[in-house]
């Protein structure tokens, strides 16, 4: 066997590896966590997930996954969006607005990192900045469930409850099983009911 071949197999192994290990889906949901309190339904957070293309075929017929491919999002746990998740996760809003914003920045189709940053703005309570961060992630992808469901949400962390349910409805008619928009129709009814904004 050439040295040739035996490097491609090896590249080829690795990328199966690689592709075995990860999932074909990128969830900006996983910004947000599970609540015990809601039977492991997701919690209220961000809950949306943008999902990236199957393995293509290589140079030789074999798969390859996505993420293989240089300069993808997501490819090096150090990038802006996955920094972005981090600080995210850990409460650290500023620093997840700035590394989805470069994220953004640097790749303005990439509609988990506009989505990525209108969660940050919601959080920061910069909801005019959130509205256009969403409004360019649906310029990108549509009004994806996942995009309907997350703006839905921002309306309830405003108090804005009629617009968060009609946006809420709209991604139910969409996925009606969807876990996530069912957990945030709960989390509208509670807090309507309540009286008081989502924190």
């Amino acid at each position: 066997m050439s040295i040739r071949v035996a490097r491609v197999l090896i590249l080829v192994a690795a990328g199966l590896v690689g592709l075995a290990a990860c999932s074909t889906a990128n969830k900006t949901g996983d910004l947000a966590a599970t609540d015990a309190a809601t039977d492991g339904a997701p919690s209220g957070d961000t809950t949306g997930s943008i999902v990236t293309p199957p393995a293509e075929p290589g140079p030789s017929g074999e798969p390859v996954a996505p993420l293989a491919k240089p300069g993808l999002l997501g490819d090096d746990p150090n990038d802006d969006v996955q920094l972005g998740k981090k600080y995210f996760r850990s409460n650290n809003f500023g620093l997840a607005e700035k590394s989805f914003r470069s994220a953004a920045a640097k790749h303005p189709n990439d509609a988990e990192a506009w989505v990525g940053l209108a969660a940050s703005y919601d959080r920061l309570r910069r909801f005019d900045l959130a509205d256009r961060a969403y409004a360019q992630a649906i310029r990108v992808v549509g009004p994806t469930v996942e995009i309907l469901n997350d703006e839905g949400f921002s309306y309830m962390l405003r108090g804005d409850y009629a617009r968060a349910h009609k946006l809420l409805e709209q991604a139910q008619a969409k996925d009606p099983g969807n876990p996530y928009v069912e957990a945030n129709m709960r989390l509208l009814q509670d807090s309507y009911h309540e009286g008081k904004a989502v924190q």
